[in-house]
């Protein structure tokens, strides 16, 4: 017999993070679904580096602090997580139980609550065919751990703010670090182009990546070619590549789950709830009339969409309390 939770977050951003803390602090038995493999969402996957000026309490933080500190928050609590795994279905079973077939298991909850923010985010990967053993050791996609390039030569791949962010952090640790861009100018936030120039990362422009292969002692041969001069081509070696070419997010999902939609976007009423009976959703994703899609809404969100799936779950209990009294029956 399955765990049977009583809220499942689909989700693993900060709105999503803040929503499991809150059900954890009302006592309810969560767990969180995310389809990347680390927390934190947009804020972490997108913009790591870059500070964020509307989050209470901060005069700026990070994607990456933030997504850190709500963890620390979150491990406060005993909260199931369940990393790269995607849900595929929503289901009731016999007893009105939500069943969530995921590409690796089944997870059933009384409740659901969808922080999906934009859509599942896929990265946009290399358009060509390469060993996919490279992916276990040195071709990566998302920084899992930034420490795997201490000491190594690297390569990012993009122009975009993720690879200027992360070409300027790998930077203070690896052996040393190359970007390699097929415009000669960068897409990134203008000051941090300007921070990249006070770096020892070298610009590789403008070319792009047309083949990837083992080399010698575990390192890979990156094959580039001129962006207007296919003949022009050069190789460079290097422990890893970090591809960060951007990611596509998709909400098909939600209309296969029976969801209204308002365009991509889940129609929810003043208590957070969806059209179908103990779904919820909160965030970037939920839509109603003055919506404002700042993650400051959704951590107001998600405690809204918790309180009311208490009461449907357990009637008897109170679902406000101030959370001074609820920390004081710890």
């Amino acid at each position: 017999m399955p765990e049977i939770y009583d809220i499942a977050i689909i989700g693993g951003g900060p709105v999503g993070l803040f929503t499991g803390y809150y059900a954890k602090l009302r006592e309810l038995k969560t767990c969180i679904i995310e389809s990347l493999p680390t927390l934190g969402g947009q804020p972490n996957t997108l913009y790591a580096q870059k500070k964020i000026y509307d989050v209470p309490g901060f005069l700026g933080i990070t994607g990456e602090d933030l997504t850190t500190k709500m963890i620390e928050q979150l491990e406060m609590f005993d909260c199931d997580i369940y990393t790269d795994t995607t849900v595929k279905t929503i289901t009731d079973d016999d007893g009105g139980v939500k069943v969530l077939q995921t590409n690796k298991q089944d997870i059933t909850a009384k409740a659901v609550i969808v922080a999906v923010g934009n859509g599942a985010f896929n990265p946009r990967r290399l358009a060509f065919d390469y060993d996919p053993q490279l992916d276990e050791q040195n071709v990566d996609y998302f920084v899992k751990d930034i420490n795997k390039y201490r000491d190594k030569d690297v390569l990012v791949a993009g122009g975009g703010d993720s690879a200027v962010d992360w070409s300027i952090a790998i930077d203070n640790i690896s052996k040393s670090t190359k970007i390699v861009h097929r415009r000669d100018t960068f897409r990134a936030l203008g000051a941090s182009v300007t921070k990249l120039e006070t770096t020892n990362v070298t610009k590789v422009t403008p070319y792009l990546i047309e083949g990837v292969q083992k080399a010698d002692d575990n390192k890979i041969k990156v094959t580039l070619g001129k962006a207007r001069d296919k003949d022009n081509k050069r190789d460079i070696i290097v422990d890893n590549l970090l591809v960060n070419y951007g990611y596509t997010s998709d909400t098909k999902m939600l209309r296969d789950w029976g969801l209204d939609l308002s365009g991509p976007y889940i129609k929810v009423n003043q208590k957070m709830e969806t059209n179908l009976p103990n779904i919820y959703a909160v965030g970037d994703v939920a839509e109603y009339d003055g919506k404002l899609k700042l993650i400051v809404s959704g951590f107001a969100e998600g405690p809204t969409a918790v309180a009311q799936a208490q009461l449907k779950i357990y009637p008897e209990k109170s679902y406000y309390e101030h959370s001074t009294n609820l920390f004081d029956n710890q």
